[in-house]
């Protein structure tokens, strides 16, 4: 039996607590996370268009070192990075409580259905994954895409945790944040689904752009699919899972395999 949705809040009035307040408090907090990385990517994607040589020619490392040659320094610095990232989910959970909410659970990111989540987590990564890694392939070779390098760290001991704490840190900032409660902050102000569907997958596209027009089409369909199972389940839980899935794959198989076989580009 499937949870359903959490209902649309209706159209809010202007003043305070209301649509005006809604819609300042939603671009700050897009401001502060994923929103302002989607500038970023957008500048990187222009100094990239505008370096001589192909796409392809280039990389777009997504985990590196801080701190070359000083491994405590650097496992610092890790750390400290993907423990800031999760300031804004906090921000949310903050403000979802103060609109009398129970925080992060009414966007159904809990520990209710771990199993729930997680079976249909492996499910939508297992579904994305392939299909995700053919797409990174086919646009790189037709060069519309950079070589990402998901990993670059040190061979030391804390790389694969600082990996995993890396995706899972990735999958809750984007999927709280991008699916969940734009989703609902923009039903409040009276999107359309259609149009807040495009807003939410438009804006997943536009903060991989660093990796170039793949990167951006191919996360712009995934927000797609995110947000038709978030719709159906009613949960961001599941999809949680499925992209710190993917990410863990994608992030510890580069480590494995990166110069060991032919078909995994690298720089």
């Amino acid at each position: 039996m499937r949870t359903v949705p959490e209902p649309v809040v209706g159209e809010l009035e202007e003043g305070p607590g209301g649509r005006g307040t809604l819609r300042s408090e939603t671009l700050l907090v897009l401001a502060l996370s994923l929103g302002a990385s989607g500038v970023s990517a957008l500048i990187s994607f222009i100094g990239s268009l505008t370096k001589p040589g192909g796409l392809k020619d280039q990389a777009a490392t997504l985990n590196g070192s801080y701190a070359p040659g000083r491994p405590w320094l650097d496992l610092a610095w890790q750390l400290f990075g993907i423990a800031s990232a999760l300031v804004p989910v906090l921000l949310v959970a903050h403000l979802l409580t103060r609109e009398g909410a129970p925080g992060l659970k009414v966007l159904g990111f809990d520990r209710t259905r771990p199993w729930w989540d997680l079976g249909r987590g492996a499910l939508v990564a297992a579904c994305i994954g392939s299909a995700g890694l053919a797409f990174y392939l086919g646009s790189r070779a037709a060069g519309f895409n950079l070589t990402v390098v998901p990993e670059a760290l040190p061979e030391v001991w804390w790389k694969f945790p600082v990996l995993i704490l890396s995706a899972v840190q990735n999958s809750v900032v984007e999927e709280v944040i991008v699916l969940a409660y734009l989703l609902r902050r923009l039903g409040q102000l009276g999107w359309s689904p259609m149009a807040a569907l495009m807003a939410s997958s438009v804006l997943r596209g536009s903060y991989h752009l660093y990796q170039g027009i793949g990167g951006f089409i191919g996360n712009m369909v995934m927000g797609v699919v995110f947000v038709l199972a978030y719709r159906r389940w009613g949960r961001v839980g599941p999809l949680v899972v499925a992209h710190a899935l993917l990410d863990i794959v994608a992030f510890g198989g580069y480590a494995l395999l990166a110069g060991k076989v032919g078909w995994l580009p690298t720089p």
